[in-house]
């Protein structure tokens, strides 16, 4: 039995029953709560509560329930709907889940949005498309829609017995068109792949006053990936993987950058490969103090790991004064394009007004990081407009940019610029196309007005175009009130997505639904399970975008884009891939590497090995590489080396 002394006698006092209700002696509490009676109901009402969550627990340890599935909104609901239910309630069975409480789900989501209905119909949206295989090799075309208020699914389509021809992806945006309803859609949006601008061409005969664009986020990474293939950048891009992978190979490696860190990772994964390699070198630059401190210090000096040729080399990299003089020019470099890439991937606000803007002002940002000196930035500025080129600069691009007043009313130059106003007209042409009148009206009348800020253009409050987080189709809304027919087109052109990365992300949706356990789901019920899981994300996502708790876009909860820095051959396992201008293969009219996907090559070239991966933040160590020695005077024991 537990004792307790008792005050003036040398005799113990046993602690009874009662005596666990008791408020615990706590010297640091305050007079006001020290005299604070303690209440039984709290205490038996805690421990009544841990044992209903040891049932939780023990079902989610015995089926491997990931466990930020317990981290949301729908978790803490169902929950508290058990609880107000009471005594007796029967669980769902397989056949309910999987017919009757999945189609009224599906029902029920498809109510919320509604909403964002509304405003495709007001003003606008884009259809977005990407194609993508699943793990029992079918091939299927994923169809999404964005306006204002957002993205969502509309559903996805299986195409494993035909060719990705341009024909065949015409007709499913073609009946995506009919069925979000021609008179709403204004732009699809896609990659650059000739299947696509094959199909572009279709639908621009059959619809001509549609746009067809190509993806911001896609062309801006491959912007990315071609500087940093460039001499100056890849000896930074070969060297500091080498130095993560040595640091995440070994426990004792690993043990030893957290402590010197505080704890903090080193690697910050991404929402594609490029974003987790930006982002990994900015959080090497932000520990280069800790991590040089690290490698000098005997704790580190010490490990076995570190005389190998790989842990010399990675102490050589972090003493290396030209190894962070070249990191830090490469994230200058870099800093100004990620930009651009943090706003067209996010989902904050309609990015079609203001891409090409800030694409300017980065090679501007670019320019002057090499003290603008030609010889120096050329290079760089060559692929920043070569990729730009035929993809960002389209008449759509271009009479967004100026009819943004944030640009345009910054820099009156830009209404004299021959190559944007010929973009504008092209723009005109194409949205009122067969109506000469509007297209009059906007040209020769209206934007003079806007030009010269005639009117409404001119009063006080129109000066919040200034601000670059105002929202450009509501400015339009308010002060174009006597420019009609500019003002339908710039809401209608300013409310618009310039990426369709959303549609790309939906890749690992499918992926966590379509699991190996799970792979006799039919199209149907997959395309249902996916229609509810990525519109409530993105509904959920919207909502904390509104509340500021998303910190940054390109962010990702998920290591599958940074293996590449965990392990040798890494990058393997990446979902997002992007291409660059790809040709088709004449048979097909795919390209080569998505009939290779499809046909299962890829996997029959990849050599055989264990397919666990060892994760970012897990402890135990996984089989790597035998490490080679300078001598035989460094191969201690192992009983030698631990400490």
């Amino acid at each position: 039995d537990d004792e307790a002394a008792c005050i003036g006698s040398a005799e113990p006092h046993k602690l009874g029953p009662i005596d666990k209700w008791t408020r615990p002696i706590d010297p640091k509490l305050t007079q006001a709560e020290a005299l604070h009676q303690q209440k039984i109901n709290k205490e038996l009402w805690k421990k009544r509560t841990h044992e209903v969550q040891q049932y939780v627990a023990r079902w989610v340890y015995n089926h491997a329930i990931p466990f930020n599935a317990c981290d949301n909104d729908d978790f803490k609901l169902m929950c508290e709907a058990i609880g107000s239910f009471g005594p007796g309630f029967v669980p769902p069975s397989k056949h309910d889940l999987r017919e009757t409480l999945l189609s009224e789900e599906h029902a029920r989501v498809k109510s919320l949005l509604q909403e964002r209905d509304a405003e495709k119909m007001k003003n606008g949206c884009s259809i977005m498309t990407d194609a993508w295989s699943d793990r029992k090799r079918r091939s299927i075309m994923n169809l999404c829609t964005n306006s204002a208020d957002g993205s969502n699914f509309i559903r996805s389509s299986e195409m494993s017995a035909v060719s990705h021809t341009s024909e065949v992806i015409f007709q499913l945006v073609d009946e995506a068109i009919e069925e979000v309803g021609p008179e709403h859609v204004v732009q699809v949006v896609s990659d650059n792949a000739s299947n696509n601008m094959g199909a572009k061409k279709m639908l621009l005969e059959k619809r001509p006053n549609m746009f067809w664009s190509s993806c911001a986020t896609h062309t801006i990474n491959l912007m990315l990936q071609g500087i940093g293939e460039l001499p100056r950048n890849f000896k930074i891009m070969l060297r500091f993987p080498t130095f993560t992978i040595f640091v995440y190979g070994h426990t004792r490696t690993l043990d030893c950058m957290r402590h010197f860190s505080s704890g903090k990772e080193i690697i910050r994964p991404g929402v594609t490969r490029f974003a987790s390699t930006y982002l990994t070198l900015e959080s090497l630059l932000d520990k280069k103090d800790q991590l040089r401190k690290m490698v000098v210090d005997s704790r580190w000096d010490k490990l076995r790991e570190v005389k190998s040729k790989k842990g010399k080399a990675a102490t050589t990299t972090m003493m290396s004064m030209a190894f962070w003089k070249d990191l830090k020019l490469c994230l200058n470099v870099f800093e100004p394009l990620v930009k651009v890439l943090r706003l067209v991937d996010g989902d904050v606000k309609p990015s079609m007004g203001f891409v090409y803007g800030e694409i300017v002002k980065a090679k501007k940002e670019i320019k002057d990081v090499y003290g603008n000196v030609e010889l120096r930035y050329k290079d760089v500025i060559n692929i920043v407009e070569k990729k730009m080129k035929d993809r960002l600069d389209s008449p759509l691009h271009l009479a967004a940019y100026l009819l943004n007043p944030y640009y345009s009313y910054a820099d009156t130059n830009i209404f004299y610029d021959g190559t944007i106003t010929e973009g504008f007209i092209s723009c005109v042409e194409t949205f009122y196309y067969g109506d000469d009148d509007k297209q009059d009206q906007a040209v020769n009348f209206e934007l003079k007005k806007f030009q010269n800020r005639e009117g409404s253009f001119a009063k006080k409050l129109a000066r919040s175009c200034q601000n670059f987080d105002y929202n450009a189709a509501s400015w339009w809304r308010l002060y174009g009130t006597e420019a009609p027919a500019l003002q339908r087109m710039a809401v209608r052109i300013l409310s618009l997505t310039s990426s369709s990365s959303v549609c790309e992300r939906n890749w690992s949706t499918f992926e966590n639904i379509h699991t190996k356990k799970r792979n006799r789901l039919t199209t149907e019920r997959l395309n249902s399970l996916v229609f509810i899981q990525f519109n409530s994300r993105m509904m959920a996502k919207k909502q904390m975008i509104k509340e500021k708790k998303i910190t940054d876009v390109l962010l990702s909860a998920e290591t599958t884009e940074a293996q590449g820095f965990l392990f040798e051959g890494g990058d393997d396992y990446a979902e997002v891939v992007y291409r660059d201008d790809e040709e088709e293969m004449d048979s097909t009219g795919m390209p080569g590497s998505g009939i290779g996907e499809t046909m299962g090559g890829d996997e029959l070239l990849e050599p055989r090995r264990s397919a666990r991966l060892r994760q970012l933040y897990e402890e135990e160590e996984f089989d790597s590489e035998e490490e080679e020695f300078d001598d035989e005077e460094e191969m201690h024991s192992e009983d030698e080396n631990e400490y």
